[in-house]
């Protein structure tokens, strides 16, 4: 089979292996939609990722598909279901899986190899991340799964309420679903972002205000006077971390959604943490159960991939892609058409 793999540093070769025999308890999927995403960009520019792959690896983890293989002990699955996988699943034993913290587990299993044609996936996942698609769903909707699963683990987070004011600090497609879902839920949403296609769709997705942001100085000016409830930060850097802080009002809640570059460190006013009772948070990652729900959100219609992807891109020309990403030239998510 043609698979993409991550040989380091900006090194992707598409290569032809031989498909793995299954193990136990495992399934394999003839990909039918690979979606590009932002963690599997910064895997390319740093050239590895220290808990979810080290090279050389088959790279990308936002896929769905149909079975075409099963191991003789798998029971409830059958050739030709339509699914789609997570990228993870727990062990269901560690003390955060005892304390419905599973996103937190200690021994996360790890899946990537979404760029090829087939991808096997281990019996934890079948067991736990696997799901059947309603014969309706598209694969392309369906792959919007795992990183729709995070947004909604920070939603549950932030417990955002009906009527309040949000701000969306980022204009990516995690910070558009985080628009989708909490105008979904009732709130009055301020995105602050860049790029005019990327701001069109944000008011597409139910805004209520867009805002261009220059610089991370000037957003504050133009929102310092605004009462925000909430604050998502969907950016993943540290002045837009401690914009943020700044931005929320008093007795309200920031979310710290996108992760900085590792070695990272922010500065916070502490009299304004204190006597201003501002609630800090940051989600990571999903569990079961967000996955289960981010599929119904899809399934319902709430969500629609023709909102979050934008371009298509063969396998064979995934180098090509990667390269043109990093230095900003594609707005949203690619779809990556892996039989071409």
């Amino acid at each position: 089979m043609k698979a993409a793999v991550l040989h380091g540093k900006e090194q992707i070769v598409i290569e032809d292996l031989a498909p793995a025999p299954l193990k136990p308890g495992e399934v394999r999927i003839a990909i039918e939609a690979a979606l590009t995403c932002g963690t599997d960009l910064k895997v390319y520019k740093r050239g590895y990722h220290a808990r979810m792959i080290v090279p050389p690896a088959v790279f990308g983890h936002e896929l769905s598909g149909t079975i075409c293989e099963v191991a003789s002990d798998v029971a409830g699955w059958n050739l030709g279901d339509r699914v789609v996988v997570a990228n993870s699943a727990p062990c269901g034993k560690c003390f955060y899986c005892q304390n419905q913290q599973q996103n937190l587990c200690d021994d996360l299993l790890f899946l990537n190899g979404a760029y090829a044609e087939s991808i096997v996936v281990p019996g934890r996942l079948v067991q736990k991340n696997m799901l059947r698609l309603r014969p309706e769903t598209s694969f392309i909707d369906a792959a919007l799964t795992e990183p729709l699963a995070c947004v909604v683990q920070g939603m549950n987070d932030c417990g955002p309420k009906r009527g309040q004011h949000a701000l969306v600090i980022g204009s990516g497609p995690i910070g558009l679903m985080f628009t989708r879902l909490l105008k979904h839920a009732g709130c009055r949403v301020t995105v602050a972002g860049r790029g005019r296609p990327r701001l069109k769709a944000a008011r597409h997705l139910g805004a209520d205000e867009v805002i261009e942001v220059r610089d991370t100085a000037s957003m504050i000016a133009d929102l310092k006077t605004t009462r925000f409830d909430l604050v998502v930060e969907a950016v993943g850097k540290p002045e837009t971390w401690e914009a943020a802080v700044q931005l929320v009002r008093k007795g309200g809640v920031v979310n710290f959604f996108g992760g900085c570059p590792s070695g990272s460190s922010v500065q916070f006013d502490t009299d304004r943490l204190h006597y201003s009772n501002i609630s800090l948070l940051a989600s990571f990652h999903h569990t079961p159960q967000t996955i289960r729900s981010a599929l119904e959100l899809i399934e319902s219609g709430t969500i629609h991939s023709a909102e979050f992807v934008d371009c298509e891109c063969p396998l064979t020309k995934l180098r090509d892609l990667f390269r043109s990403v990093a230095v900003g030239n594609c707005d949203m998510k690619t779809l990556v058409r892996v039989h071409q």
